[in-house]
């Protein structure tokens, strides 16, 4: 497989699935009193604008847009409902928000050492954009632990 195209649709699909958690969380603390939801808000927002970019570059690829599962996307919507409803402190669901944000850093941080050499810089600087935000992102949730 191209690696650019391997590279772009690892952050399309990180991106969505993302999305769609941040999501269902949201609904989930609607009726909730919780601090942390603004920052959730802005981090899907922030998620939403990658996934656009990232959508926009494999367009540019002409490649087709491989979406996650449905089952690993209702997985993520029946994870984060239970999640909540076991504990809604806004530690809780920062630390749940850090560890699922993570597993995503370590991905993005091997594509990169495996590819850098390899596929196309403005690619590579896209993955390394999305990299710090995710990193930066775990740094501002760390504040509500």
């Amino acid at each position: 497989m191209d690696e650019n195209l391997e590279l772009l649709e690892h952050i399309y699909k990180d991106c969505d699935m993302s999305c769609i958690t941040l999501e269902k969380l949201l609904i989930e603390l609607k009726e909730k009193d919780n601090k942390i939801k603004k920052k959730v808000e802005e981090i899907l927002k922030d998620y939403e604008k990658f996934l656009k970019t990232s959508k926009k570059h494999l367009k540019d690829y002409n490649a087709p847009l491989e979406e996650n599962s449905m089952m690993a996307k209702m997985g993520a919507k029946m994870g984060i409902k239970k999640e909540v409803k076991c504990d809604n402190s806004d530690a809780a669901i920062a630390d749940m928000l850090i560890k699922g944000i993570t597993m995503g850093t370590i991905d993005m941080e091997k594509k990169i050492n495996n590819y850098q050499e390899i596929v196309n810089k403005k690619y590579l600087e896209f993955a390394k954009e999305f990299l710090a935000f995710q990193q930066e992102t775990i740094d501002q949730l760390k504040i509500y632990l």
